[in-house]
């Protein structure tokens, strides 16, 4: 139907108007297919709010929507995703972002200003998000706790700080912190008293040391901005009948119901909008068109919330949030009759973020008919009364049971059918009802299964049962044989065994199933009616004289519980400082840090908007091994708006190539494609909406070609390895080893792919000024933008500038991939003589970015009857994608990190490549020496079983100790490995805490805790002499103020707040004097990536080059006034004509390592560190919680202990993210499947450890760097392996207990499934025989 065609009432408001900070908001045309976010940064040009996912899973969009309730006479606040929520809706409404709060030029809020002190931002991108989170629970509730908290902030997501700063930043503003640590005059009084640590050494200089009540501003309510008057004092706004017409979409917003049934009527395909939070997403990236929305929000009968005799009726358009707070506020008198609702509110907690639950609606879920629903299953189990209106047949009741939902998202409700409200019953006494959901995380999931069991006892049998399911088919199903089954049946095991014989009968599922994991969720289905079948018999007096259960099952009935989180950080603040200023060592928040909560810290897209600027998307592949046939962008170029449309066409083949070390890759695909992240064009429109409708029409055709090759098994059968391989290191004589060694075993071990997962996608900005180019993007690498667009362009590289002010976390994921789309980009500004921007939406991204490689390692192993190694082979296979892209470097250092920490006389390495039919894999936090120190650990740990004897036997036995050469030849020298093991050993009690382990295993059988102790090792350096130099700027101004900059970008870890110390305490200058702006190609030329860890190394020599140089000019002006100032200093030499400009240069010295004699030195010097983690996980479910971990790291002395502290908790979490939770599935055919939060799971902030404590090794400086510092970016990253080896630790009493061996490969990640899987017992070997092996599988791991 024609938007036009749509009748529009005459009184009908057509204008929309809201409020944003305060100002008024008038919008003579809006469109309805804008959102809030394209609203406040494109129109508005609030860039505070950020773009990051688009689905409303990472938080960082988050703002503050308030609504005058004139029936309460109360103002309701809420944090909203504002890339989800439609501007239309907003209409009487009052925004508020993060620049409405309060900003650097005022006072902060204190929000703000406690999360920028507490070292709670690195690289600040999600930052804006996270501080609106938090203002909304603060604008509330006065008195919160720690449980608020985590409620509040459940929608967020940070990839950077490993969470704990942000959260102890918050814990400031609850109840618990102020008792603790504040008295009543608001002064400090930690219950240490006189021992409290900002009482201990610090002096007057390290007040930044702790943050402390003294420097926090308070939190005053009556200080926050008003709400708009003109929306409190008219009733129009809430009370208009409101039609939005766009170019494709109608808005409306009816008064009555009798309104909105004739316009369902009139147009029964309009879709009813309440939270937008899956039409949204339907509509972005599933492209699908609902010409007609129907807003019900201002219908009285769909916003009410009442209390009857038999139960609650909740309106249609009351949000998730709102009926929760109802149930808890009008219930919680009665348990037995209100167990539907404590099963509601129970999976409320579990149920998508905080921001989604504010608007979402439960009878969206119904009418959604997600087959994975987390609220379906309940509705079903309860039989909930849905009371459905339609302008012609009038009212009726439906009952949610067994024949509601009739398929894949689809019910018996009628086109033009409304449900008003939902009647949910209460329970009785003999009435029990429990709820589950397993999801890969903890928090704001899409669950894997969510089971909901109702079952009714008379005289002591069950008279009737619901035992339903979401996650077991197209659709909500109820297992009604089984139900049928149940009748009549005591609650028994007699009962128990015929409902796991039952249900494993009824419910069928294959490997070929959507979703995959088809024994796990089977299994699951298993396992949770076991808990159920505990709960119920914990729960009755007596079953025909059966006792209940003792506690050595019953505790399996039950979750894992949620705790609140404690903390430690342990280290020096050096007091032998030079001067007054000198602030090197001090814990100085990241210099941004006030940029970034205030929103005022510019990135990428955030650069103002020009006029005639362009925009530019990328047209990939659809094919993952194909051979292009045709491409026709004539319908693309015919849309109006159209500026070009770019290809191989317009490049020749010479000029048409890429990559980072050799160029295998091409700017534009012409004859074939590898995977589905091969770039084959670009479209250049007037804006971003021409420009991606445009995409869509360009069409593609393709011959496929086989093979496509998508697994390292894959790769490994059809032999596909990229020229090179394998790369082979070897020492000793290992044919002798083995042939003489009394104990050999063999086994292997398996890592996935990681995603990067940085907030702020790929982006980038180009502008031509004559014949020179200028490029902003967020590389990690801006030199190499630079120099390949001189190339694909032929212009000399003095006339291309890249500039990087910074980045909203890199990772290594943007050192090499920005290329593929920063290059079309700088080609089409300048051709067109245009500002051509684009940005990837995160679907994009995580399509064309690479990830983490995969790695499949076997290996063997000799060993004496000690368990001293005496040699090792390994054949490793690492999934290098379709291109080399940076696999060639990092197969280097995986061959040299693969003995971790342990001693190897006699080995062989052979390192192999793979070349398969996925994007592109690329660096990523560790480059490689993660996945290969896993498979060390793996075999340490292997031979301690072999042998009976403990890890800690073994792992000790072998370790590196001082002057020990590595395989490599390389000597220990200043090696503190030893020291941190011990040290770790000590400050976590570890054999304590062993002992009590296996003492609750003992008396648990389907609850396990396992410890375990993990070292690490890191090699710093770049491996090749080119990259291991530095440049950097000095320039003084005559007003004493100093510009730096260096060769490095900044991108959260702290680069330069660290060299503006560097710079402070070599020019005796206060920090407040120092400023760097960017980095920029036309300052420092032929700089190496922002990688390696080593930055700082490199650049703090560059900077203090540049200082030195700096100060014998000075000299002479000094030694004339000792007791003047700076500036004094500054001018005279300015008077004096003095070069007030430095340029600093570093060479680290020759790597002399050759890779042909295996001789030499090839690394700087080792970051070592050891950590402890315990865990709790439950055997029948996979789930796990991280109870406690210990890190000790040898950082020799730090520049600045607060970032460096910041870096290993946020590299451990991302760790941990690695070996536990994060998972790439890919289609069989190549096809990436994980493509966004809603699939793929980065850790949240509940996901860390209950106990999270990190010490820095004292008096262990190191010579090799500035400053006797050490880097600190990726070593921590693999000490995560400890969560790892606990959890098996774990899995292996499960299974000793279910009579099963303990010696088991377990697969990283450790995913909830494989755990599950692992922890084998009688439900899943009741379910394994039964999955069958139909059709294609659903999903592989690269």
């Amino acid at each position: 139907m024609e938007v036009s065609a749509i009748e529009v009432p005459e009184d009908a408001e057509t204008v929309l108007m809201f409020y944003v900070n305060g100002k008024k908001v008038v919008e003579s045309k809006p469109e309805p297919e804008w959102t809030l976010l394209w609203y406040l940064r494109k129109k508005l040009y609030l860039t505070g709010t950020k773009y990051g996912c688009g689905e409303g899973g990472c938080g960082a969009c988050t703002v503050m929507v308030s609504q005058y309730l004139r029936a309460e006479d109360r103002i309701k606040h809420i944090a909203v995703n504002a890339c989800l929520t439609p501007v239309c809706a907003m209409h009487g409404l009052a925004v508020t972002t993060v620049e409405g709060i309060s900003t650097t030029q005022d006072r902060l809020h204190p929000v703000q200003e406690r999360l920028a002190k507490a070292h709670g931002s690195q690289c600040g991108f999600c930052t804006p998000g996270i501080v609106m989170s938090m203002y909304v629970l603060l604008r509330n509730k006065e008195r919160i706790n720690y449980f608020d908290m985590d409620k509040a902030l459940q929608g967020n997501l940070c990839r950077c700080t490993g969470y704990r700063p942000i959260i102890e930043a918050f814990k400031t503003f609850g109840e618990a912190w102020k008792r603790n640590y504040v008295d009543e005059k608001g002064n400090n009084s930690c219950a240490m008293g006189e021992d409290c640590c900002q009482n201990k050494n610090i002096s007057e200089n390290n007040k930044n040391a702790v943050p402390n009540k003294s420097i926090f501003v308070p939190n005053d309510s009556s200080q926050e901005p008003i709400f708009p008057p003109d929306l409190k004092l008219n009733k129009y706004y809430s009370e208009s009948y409101l039609t939005f017409k766009g170019k494709n979409i109608v808005w409306i917003r009816p008064r009555k119901l009798e309104d909105l049934l004739l316009l369902k009527y009139k147009y029964p395909n309009g879709k009813i909008i309440v939270g937008n939070t899956e039409i949204g997403v339907e509509m972005k990236f599933k492209k699908m068109k609902f010409p007609i929305l129907l807003s019900p929000t201002m219908i009285p009968e769909m916003n009410i919330c009442s209390v009857t005799h038999e139960g609650i009726t909740i309106g249609a358009a009351v949000s998730l949030n709102d009926i929760h707070c109802f149930i808890n506020t009008q219930l919680g008198h009665d348990n037995t009759k209100e167990r539907i609702f404590d099963a509601i509110v129970d999976m409320l907690n579990w149920f998508a973020g905080n921001q989604v639950r504010n608007v979402a609606s439960l009878v969206g879920n119904i009418v959604t008919a997600s087959p994975i629903s987390d609220l379906n299953p309940i509705l079903m189990a309860c039989s909930a009364v849905l009371n459905v209106y339609s302008f012609d047949r009038g009212h009726k009741k439906l009952i949610i049971d067994k024949d509601f939902f009739v398929g894949y998202r689809n019910t018996l409700l009628n086109d033009n059918d409304i449900i008003v409200s939902v009647e949910i019953p209460f329970t009785s006494n003999h009435h029990f009802f429990k709820a589950y959901k397993q999801s890969r995380r903890r928090d704001d999931d899409i669950s894997i299964v969510t089971a909901a069991f109702s079952v009714k006892f008379v005289n002591e049998v069950v008279s009737e049962a619901m035992l339903c399911f979401g996650g077991m088919g197209p659709a909500t199903v109820c297992a009604t044989n089984s139900c049928y089954s149940l009748k009549g049946c005591c609650w028994d095991k007699n009962m128990l065994n015929l409902m796991m014989d039952s249900l494993t009968s009824e419910l069928k599922l294959d490997t070929s199933v959507p979703g995959g994991m088809a024994a796990y969720r089977k299994s699951l289905c298993l396992s949770l009616f076991y808990k159920f079948y505990l709960h119920v018999l914990s729960n009755l007096t007596s079953v025909d004289g059966y006792n209940p259960i003792n506690d050595y099952d019953q505790l399996s009935s039950k979750n894992i519980l949620i705790s609140e989180p404690k903390s430690s950080q342990y280290f020096d603040i050096k007091n032998n400082v030079i001067n007054i200023s000198d602030s090197v060592g001090k814990p100085i928040p990241h210099v941004s840090a006030m940029k970034h909560v205030a929103g005022e810290a510019i990135y990428c897209d955030d650069i103002p908007h020009t006029e005639g600027e362009l925009y530019l998307t990328l047209i990939l592949s659809t094919e993952s091994h194909a051979r292009i046939k045709s491409i026709d962008a004539s319908r693309a170029l015919s849309v109006s708006g159209v500026e070009m449309f770019l290809s191989s066409a317009d490049l020749d083949d010479e000029c048409n190539k890429m990559g980072p070390l050799i160029k295998d890759e091409q700017v534009f695909y012409k004859d074939i494609v590898f995977s589905r992240s091969c770039v084959i064009g670009a479209v250049i429109a007037k804006s971003e909406t021409t420009a991606r409708k445009a995409k869509d029409l360009v069409s593609v055709t393709y011959d496929r070609i086989q093979p496509v090759i998508v697994t390292l098994e894959d790769a490994i059968m059809h032999k596909s390895f990229f020229p090179g391989s394998p790369t082979r290191l070897k020492k000793g004589d290992l044919q002798d080893v083995f042939s003489n060694s009394l104990h050999i075993i063999e086994s292997h071990v398996r890592t996935g792919s990681q995603e990067h997962f940085y907030l702020e996608t790929i982006s980038a900005y180009a502008v031509r000024r004559e014949d020179e180019l200028e490029i902003i993007c967020n590389s990690q690498a801006p030199a190499e933008i630079a120099r390949i667009v001189s190339e694909v362009l032929r212009i000399p590289n003095h006339k291309v500038v890249c500039k990087v002010k910074r980045i909203g976390g890199g990772f290594g994921g943007k050192e090499s991939r920005v290329m593929t789309l920063a290059v079309p980009v700088a080609i089409a500004a300048y051709k067109l003589n245009k500002p051509v921007r684009a940005v990837l939406d995160r679907d994009e991204d995580m399509q064309i970015s690479g990830n983490r490689h995969p790695f499949l390692i076997k290996y063997k192993v000799a060993f004496s009857d000690d368990g001293k190694i005496v040699g090792a082979a390994f054949d490793m296979y690492c999934n290098g994608g379709h291109s080399m892209d940076l696999s060639s470097a990092l197969i280097l250092r995986s061959v040299t990190h693969i003995d971790n920490c342990y001693f190897i006389p006699n080995i062989e390495v052979n390192a192999y490549i793979c070349k398969t039919n996925i994007p592109s894999n690329t660096a990523f936090r560790g480059f490689g020496a993660p996945q290969v120190m896993f498979a060390a650990e793996s075999m340490i740990r292997d031979v301690a079983v072999y042998l009976n004897k403990t890890y800690e036997e073994i792992a000790m036995l072998n370790m590196y100790g001082e002057s020990d050469m590595t395989h490599y030849n390389q000597s220990l020298n200043y090696c503190t490995l030893s020291r941190c093991w011990n040290e770790c050993i000590q400050t976590s009690t570890y054999w304590k805490r062993k002992i009590e382990t296996n003492e609750f295993n003992r008396t648990n059988r389907w609850k396990k805790k396992g410890i375990a102790l993990v070292p690490t090792k890191y090699g710093i350096s770049f491996q090749s002499d080119v990259l291991m130099q530095a440049g950097a700027l000095l320039l003084v101004y005559n007003d004493g103020s100093v510009l730096l900059t260096i060769g490095g970008v900044e991108m959260g870890q702290g680069l330069f707040t660290k060299m503006i110390q560097v710079a402070s305490r070599e020019l005796e200058l206060d920090i407040n004097k120092i400023h760097i702006s960017e980095m920029s190609t036309d300052k420092v030329p032929n700089s190496s990536p922002t990688a390696g860890s080593i930055s700082s190394d490199l650049y703090g020599m560059a900077v203090i080059d540049a200082c030195s140089i700096l100060k014998v000019r000075l000299e002479p002006y000094k030694s004339k006034t000792p007791n003047g100032k700076w500036e004094d200093w500054v001018m005279a030499a300015y008077l004096d004509r003095v070069n007030l400009t430095a340029t600093g240069y570093y060479a680290a010295s020759k790597i002399d390592f050759d890779f042909n004699t295996n001789s030499g030195n090839l690394y700087e010097y080792f970051t070592y560190g050891a950590a402890c983690s315990e865990v709790i996980i439950d055997c029948l479910t996979g789930d796990h919680q991280v109870l406690r971990s210990d890190i000790v790291m040898d950082l020799g002395e730090s520049i600045n202990p607060a970032i460096d502290i910041g870096q290993i908790e946020g590299a451990f979490m991302q760790g941990y993210g690695f070996f536990t939770m994060e998972e790439m599935l890919f289609s069989p055919t190549g096809e990436v499947l994980s493509k966004g939060p809603g699939t793929y799971k980065i850790p949240g902030f509940s996901d860390i450890p209950k106990e999270f404590n990190v010490s820095l090794l004292k008096g262990a400086p190191n010579p090799r760097a500035v400053y006797s510092s050490k880097a600190v970016g990726e070593p921590p990253l693999f000490l995560a392996a400890s969560v790892f080896f606990a959890i098996k630790d774990a899995i292996a009493s499960a299974r000793t207990d279910a009579g099963v061996s303990p010696e088991f490969v377990l697969d990283a990640p450790a995913t909830c499934s494989r755990i599950r899987m692992a922890c084998e017992d009688r439900f899943t070997e009741q379910v394994k025989p039964t999955i069958k092996g139909s059709g294609e599988q659903w999903n592989v791991v690269a």
